[in-house]
């Protein structure tokens, strides 16, 4: 299974196999996880209890231990980075998109993509990680 380097990264690769492919399989939930723990099924209301504006300890655990094999990940042609992800809701409920929380730090993990052709929402990238999309031959909408 690969191993990613970069947490944003890998959540942007998790929404395009899980939320929009539905390759990746079960879908997370948080509201799910919370009310099988016992913890209420609201994730706001959860996220209310000093975890406002970061990732939940409990989708952060799911989402770093999260194996995503080569197969799937060689079927990634295209992804988007957009605050109003899927994946962003089930990490940090109660998030605004007006920070960096979810800002990708490193490219590193490209090498997982072989087939990857184009980022849309790049313009959240810095400068220079753009630079590596171009120097890769990746499309940056």
């Amino acid at each position: 299974m690969a191993m990613f380097r970069d947490f944003n990264f890998k959540l942007i690769v998790v929404e395009q196999l899980m939320y929009t492919d539905e390759t990746l399989t079960p879908q997370f939930s948080l509201a799910d996880l919370l009310k099988e723990n016992g913890l209420g099924d609201d994730p706001w209301e959860y996220a209310q209890h000093g975890l406002t504006y970061q990732v939940v300890p409990e989708a952060r655990s799911y989402f770093a231990s999260l194996e995503i094999s080569e197969e799937l990940l060689a079927g990634v042609e295209k992804l988007c980075m957009d605050g109003g992800n899927q994946v962003y809701q089930e990490c940090a409920p109660v998030w605004d998109g007006e920070d960096d929380l979810f800002d990708v730090a490193s490219l590193d993990d490209l090498v997982l993509l072989p087939n990857l052709r184009r980022v849309l929402g790049s313009e959240f990238l810095a400068p220079e990680l753009r630079e590596v999309l171009g120097a890769r031959g990746i499309v940056a909408d």
